[in-house]
């Protein structure tokens, strides 16, 4: 026979295990919460733009060959710019403790589609160290751009600044204990129904009727014994022989 549940049932398993649901997403987002605030270190986040042009003597007002060359350069630019021939100089004029590696892999250049604006994005746990390696990477790329490719079209459009308060990007607190939460719930809800499908034992008269598909004529309830009573004085039934010289109303 083939088993089908109904949206009843559905709710019924929910409401029969709610306190197991609530109870794992109140630890996860108590987990969260803990590690999003206290064990996870904020991460700081600093923009630089260069502008990849040529200088007004070198091109017409508007070229669109040029234009279309400096878009090109930029993908070239994007892997001069992690190199060590940048990062090395960067880490030498900072007296960063890192390593090229580690310095690249803090570092990412984005451009849009068909723009000549690239964007130098480093992300640090220091926001005054982010800050400094955006702007360090641009003015060292700007001055070595010309000894490595032989042109000058690079400008920087944009520098890095410091805020009085500047927020990190990450850990994100109720963005990750909204996380938690949603998840939570998803397990509470999945384990009751394993729970509730592991279970076999029979607890109603419906589960007899389902498993045996026969009618239930009778229910023998559980009869507890009656607790016998204590210290209560009973009559004496018993007969008295009256002795010799008694009589019964004496």
């Amino acid at each position: 026979m083939e088993e089908t549940i109904s949206l009843r049932e559905l709710f019924a398993v929910l409401r029969k295990r709610l306190w197991l649901i609530v109870l794992i997403t109140i630890i996860a987002a108590t987990v969260s919460a803990v590690i999003s605030f206290f064990v996870l270190t904020p991460v700081y986040e600093s923009k630089t733009q260069i502008l990849v042009n040529q200088a007004k003597n070198d091109q017409q007002l508007y070229n669109p060959q040029v234009v279309q060359t400096n878009v090109q350069l930029i993908n070239t630019y994007n892997d001069i710019i992690t190199s060590p021939a940048i990062l090395d100089k960067v880490i030498k004029e900072l007296k960063l403790d890192t390593s090229v590696g580690d310095l690249s892999g803090q570092i990412q250049v984005t451009s849009a589609q068909d723009s000549q604006v690239a964007q130098i994005v480093v992300q640090d746990t220091s926001a005054k160290r982010a800050a400094d390696i955006a702007n360090t990477t641009a003015s060292v790329f700007q001055k070595q751009v010309p000894k490595l490719m032989n042109v000058d079209n690079v400008k920087v459009l944009s520098r890095a600044a410091l805020g009085e308060n500047p927020s990190p990007i990450k850990p994100q607190p109720l963005m990750n204990v909204a996380i938690a939460i949603v998840v939570g719930l998803m397990v509470g809800v999945g384990l009751s129904f394993l729970l509730e499908y592991l279970d076999n034992t029979l607890k109603t008269e419906q589960d007899i009727e389902n498993i045996l598909e026969l009618p239930v004529m009778g229910v023998i309830t559980t009869i507890k014994d009656v607790p016998k009573a204590t210290n209560v004085q009973r009559p004496d039934l018993t007969a008295r022989v009256p002795q010799r010289g008694e009589t019964f109303g004496s």
